[in-house]
């Protein structure tokens, strides 16, 4: 069984994840109009679409907020981005977290951000464009097969569930799983149809995953990264009886997985931290005790700012008053003996003798003139010209 090689986070229990594709159309006009009438209905309470400013290029991002329960509020918010190199139209990523566990039994956030008209093609898969909730048959080619479920599984956004229909089947028994799934599971779950002579071919492109598809049974795929406690056996349905009926064990299997500690999903992390530090669409409530939380901050601050004056003001004081105290001691205390020693050269004498060496000397005189002026000179104890010494031998 395929895991994953980084340790993810464990998805809150708080928190309902989905991810798909609009195909076709601008998916923001889509969205105003859905949830002005969720709103005009009292479906929701308030939404609200944030500026483009406040959001990332090319992303639109819309937040709701809706009441479940016994008056549990649920915050949602969806992230709308162009397609890239998947083709046209747009991706979306949908999460919701509740004040309390969540409950599948409480609306799908997808069925309220998204109508429900079935002519609007927002329900798709994002990474194989497979519709949510609905069937979808497996291809013939048994390669396309195993690369189309191989796709479909990464990223941990949806459940999968395969099917391998022993006989043909009437429209009695075109009925989806998603049928008899609460509403909070109903938009998270791919159903894959293996028509009766893919079997082989079918748990030959499944034997990467670790599981197999009984013949006219049906597995739910551990997706990848796969949950800690997943087991093939338990989540394996020995038979699926196609024929309009309620498929109570599948149903359960489904339901048993979707209760899973689950890994956070590709790129959940971050739609989760945006929808709790970035979030925009409060009440009255909130907004007075977001006040004072800032006022708190703010008195913390300037406690801590007051409190490092203060210490760095009996800092300085602390120093003068050793500085003073030793300038006092100095003074007060007797002469030493002087130094025995010469005194230590000023500044300005050692300036002196470094400039006395550059001095420029006396050049010294000829050769021939020095035995002139050493023998005449020694003799008569003065100094002759040569003029005079030509004279005097006359």
């Amino acid at each position: 069984m395929q895991t994953s090689l980084t340790v993810r986070a464990i998805t809150p229990d708080t928190v309902w994840l989905a991810r798909g594709r609009h195909a076709a159309g601008s998916a923001e006009d889509v969205l105003r109009r859905s949830l002005q009438q969720r709103k005009n209905s009292q479906a929701i309470d308030d939404f609200l679409e944030l500026p483009e400013d406040e959001t990332a290029s090319a992303e639109r991002v819309f937040e709701a907020r809706w009441r479940v329960g016994d008056d549990v509020t649920v915050r949602a918010r969806l992230c709308v981005r162009p397609g890239g190199d998947a083709g046209p139209g747009q991706e979306w990523i949908l999460v919701a977290e509740a004040e309390q566990p969540w409950d599948d039994a409480w609306p799908s956030p997808a069925a309220l951000f998204w109508p429900e008209e079935p002519d609007t093609a927002w329900n798709q898969d994002s990474a194989t464009r497979l519709a949510l909730g609905e069937i979808n048959v497996l291809p013939q080619d048994d390669k396309e097969m195993r690369r189309l479920l191989r796709n479909a599984v990464r990223g941990g956004w949806h459940i999968h569930v395969v099917v391998h229909e022993a006989m043909t089947t009437d429209d009695r028994g075109r009925a989806p799983v998603a049928r008899w799934l609460p509403p909070g599971l109903r938009h998270r779950v791919v159903e894959h149809h293996a028509a009766p002579q893919q079997l082989r071919g079918l748990n030959w492109a499944l034997r990467d995953t670790g599981v197999e598809v009984p013949r006219g049974g049906a597995v739910v795929l551990p997706g990848v990264p796969a949950p800690e406690r997943y087991q093939a056996r338990d989540f394996s349905v020995r038979a699926v009886f196609l024929d309009g009926s309620e498929p109570v064990d599948l149903v359960e299997a489904v339901t048993r997985f979707a209760a899973l500690p689950r890994p956070l999903p590709d790129g959940a992390e971050d739609a989760l931290t945006a929808l709790r530090e970035n979030w925009h669409l409060l009440n009255l409530q909130e907004e007075l005790e977001r006040q004072r939380g800032l006022v708190a901050m703010y008195a913390e601050a300037l406690e801590a700012m007051t409190k490092s004056r203060d210490l760095y003001r009996e800092a300085a004081e602390s120093a003068h008053e050793a500085l003073a105290a030793y300038q006092e001691s100095a003074a007060s205390a007797p002469a030493g003996p002087r130094p025995s020693g010469p005194p230590a050269a000023s500044p300005l004498q050692q300036l002196t003798r470094t400039f006395e060496r550059f001095k420029v000397k006396r050049p010294a005189p000829p050769a021939g003139d020095e035995k002139n002026h050493d023998t005449g000179g020694e003799e008569n104890g003065e100094t002759s010209t040569p003029a005079q010494r030509v004279a005097s031998e006359r």
